[in-house]
């Protein structure tokens, strides 16, 4: 069983920039993803981290201004979210699965959510 809580959302202007994190109870042998939802959308993916940090993955609308790294001996996930645009306005996901994927269904575990706003 893996428990997720996030923090670190919140209001920024348009080109700021935010830190998420996301601490994580239980084993740490799992790849963490970032997923988002904007009121009306599908949640999507954002970003993805295998559990040793070796590879990561990132949709095209984030690559080159977010970056997720890992904290294992913490049990912690971060994403730095820089040059933010009003269009990364959403609810922000930590998820936890045991396989690599990029795919909401692959992930069996999730936080409650933080807010991101950006301002324009």
């Amino acid at each position: 069983q893996v428990q997720l809580v996030e923090s670190g959302g919140g209001l920024v202007q348009a080109g700021g920039s935010l830190r998420l994190s996301c601490a994580a109870s239980g084993r740490a042998l799992y790849t963490m993803g970032w997923f988002r939802q904007a009121p009306g959308e599908e949640r999507e993916f954002v970003a993805g981290v295998r559990w040793s940090g070796s590879s990561t993955a990132y949709a095209d609308s984030v690559k080159g201004r977010f970056t997720i790294s890992r904290d294992n001996a913490k049990n912690m996930v971060f994403l730095q979210m820089n040059s933010l645009k009003p269009e990364d306005t959403a609810v922000y996901y930590c998820a936890a699965t045991l396989t690599w994927s990029t795919y909401s269904g692959d992930y069996s575990y999730w936080g409650q959510g933080t807010q991101v706003t950006v301002s324009s």
